[in-house]
């Protein structure tokens, strides 16, 4: 049986709350997509009640979902990030650039925060890990989660009428909206889940492993080793491999443009899967640096292995 619009109408607020919660807690839901089509499908009910508990449901999903993020953040610190990497679609940006944004702008972060993918999820841990207060967090995660949610339902009422044609004619193929939901979900995920692999592939013949990182080391002491977690990272978890260098590249742009391009170059993070340094070392080889490699498995990696690390100076 095929539901029309104004059967998935009644459900709406159930259905925002659902789609919203399950995209702030990490599961690998188009949230967005979905307010749009819940949006579109309000508009021909003229029921002002059930849009507003439309938005109430979704803001009650995304308040919960980031809540609980944000008490397991202050539980557990910077830590809690290592893992987001494994479940987030983003993990390419789930802690350097989330770090770096956060040390910049703080808790205000939030209220944009949704409109840049995967980086609400990371956001929130690390605003816990950073001791903040949580009535300050609720006040800027509600007011950031309202504008993400009013934007996704405004433009699904404003364009209701080619949402409805387009919808109209899946139906007409034997395809309800249920279907239309799981096929695009399987679609994004595919999509998201290819891109990584290929970038994984094309990166896997550069990476370093923890014992030819020691050979280097040992056998050519001026090779650069470079530590990209943001700051936030470095100060919960103060150690680093000895005599990396701490480098925050969105502002390091000199300090890189000093250094030899011939030298060998190792990158590292603290996320498991290495991406974002396999991402830093795609950059530092378009500006030039003939031999940049991530090391495998970033720090973690390197304790695992039994190598020795060094606090990082006071200095810093």
């Amino acid at each position: 049986m095929i539901l029309s619009s104004n059967d998935w109408a009644g459900a709406a607020p159930i259905a925002a709350f659902v789609s919203v919660f399950a995209a702030a807690i990490g599961l690998p839901v188009p949230a967005m997509p979905a307010l749009i089509v819940v949006g579109s499908t309000l508009v021909a009910l003229h029921n002002p009640p059930l849009v507003l508990a439309t938005f109430v449901g979704a803001l009650a999903g995304a308040f919960a979902g980031d809540a609980v993020w944000f008490m397991t953040g202050r539980r557990y610190g910077y830590r809690v990030l290592d893992r987001l990497c494994k479940i987030s679609l983003s993990p390419d940006t789930c802690v350097r650039r989330a770090g770096g944004f956060f040390e910049k702008r703080g808790v205000k972060l939030l209220l944009i925060s949704r409109f840049v993918p995967g980086l609400s999820l990371v956001a929130i841990p690390i605003a816990g890990a950073a001791d903040t207060r949580f009535s300050r967090f609720t006040l800027f995660d509600l007011i950031g989660a309202g504008l993400w949610i009013s934007v996704g339902l405004t433009v699904g009422m404003v364009f209701y009428r080619q949402i409805d044609a387009v919808l109209a004619l899946l139906r007409q193929f034997g395809m309800g909206m249920v279907a239309v939901a799981i096929a695009g979900l399987i679609l994004w995920i595919a999509f998201r889940w290819a891109r990584r692999t290929l970038l994984i592939m094309q990166l896997k013949k550069n990476r370093i492993t923890v014992d030819e990182l020691s050979i280097l080391l040992a056998n050519d002491p001026g090779a650069l080793i470079v530590d990209v977690r943001a700051a936030s990272v470095r100060k919960d978890d103060p150690y680093i491999i000895p005599g990396s260098r701490l480098f925050d590249l969105s502002t390091a742009e000199d300090e890189l443009a000093a250094l030899p391009r011939h030298m060998p170059l190792v990158i590292y993070c603290s996320c498991p899967n290495e991406v974002t340094a396999a991402k830093v070392a795609q950059r530092l080889t378009r500006l030039g640096f003939a031999n940049v490699r991530p090391l495998t498995g970033g720090i973690g990696a390197w304790r695992q292995a039994g190598r020795d690390v060094e606090a990082i100076v006071a200095t810093l």
